[in-house]
């Protein structure tokens, strides 16, 4: 069995910490090698601990979640910064992902999903709770792209249309699902989702799945108003 992927989690409450730590403690591949109460004190731990995934919560004593991120990822190069909040504000998604942060969840994800989001995380890819896609739309619309977005979605239809079957991929990554997930709605295979994601990245002339449900979620609009 491969390592486990390691965390450190970053929250003010106490029972929360222990909590999320029993709480990832059910997944074998995941291991809670530290944790902080406050940014402080994670900057001192995370040099040493040097985990895969960091947890962080918005609302800390003395800085807010959100305005550590470039600090911590300095402490910590190799860590991904993953927001584990119970703000909705679009102000704060968009600064969580201009300030390099890997992902944005609420915390009344479940817990399943929690733990798939932190392997998707510890792969590189964005994780953004299906609650909040809408307002990362608004947010790129509004603000400009986030730098986990890179550049703008194109407005016009690509040149080679998609599949119907991409489609559906495209309509699940705008709700937020994983390739597990989505493989498990269309009863397909997860390496043939994969191979699909690639597919309309690729037609879209897009960079990431940020980008493809931002592009899907601007498509739908006009459709829904017309």
């Amino acid at each position: 069995m491969p390592a486990p992927i390691t965390l450190f989690l970053i929250d003010d409450h106490t029972l929360l910490r222990r909590g999320l730590v029993a709480l990832l403690a059910q997944h074998e591949d995941l291991h809670v090698v530290g944790e902080a109460g406050d940014a402080a004190e994670a900057l001192r731990l995370l040099p040493q601990k040097k985990p895969q995934v960091i947890l962080l919560d918005n609302h800390l004593p003395g800085v807010r979640g959100v305005d550590a991120i470039a600090d911590l990822r300095e402490a910590s190069p190799a860590s991904r910064v993953v927001m584990l909040t119970v703000s909705e504000d679009g102000a704060d998604l968009a600064a969580a992902l201009r300030h390099g942060a890997q992902g944005y969840l609420l915390k009344t994800i479940d817990g399943d999903l929690l733990a798939e989001a932190v392997r998707r995380a510890a792969r590189g890819e964005p994780v953004v709770s299906p609650e909040m896609m809408g307002k990362l739309v608004a947010a790129f619309q509004t603000q400009g792209a986030p730098e986990a977005s890179a550049a703008p979605a194109p407005a016009e239809a690509p040149d080679t249309p998609l599949s119907p079957r991409e489609e559906e991929v495209l309509r699940e990554i705008a709700r937020g699902a994983s390739n597990k997930e989505i493989a498990r709605q269309l009863s397909i295979a997860e390496t043939t989702v994969k191979i699909h994601v690639q597919h309309i990245l690729r037609k879209l002339g897009l960079s990431s799945r940020v980008q493809a449900a931002v592009y899907a979620s601007d498509r739908q609009r006009p459709a829904e108003q017309a």
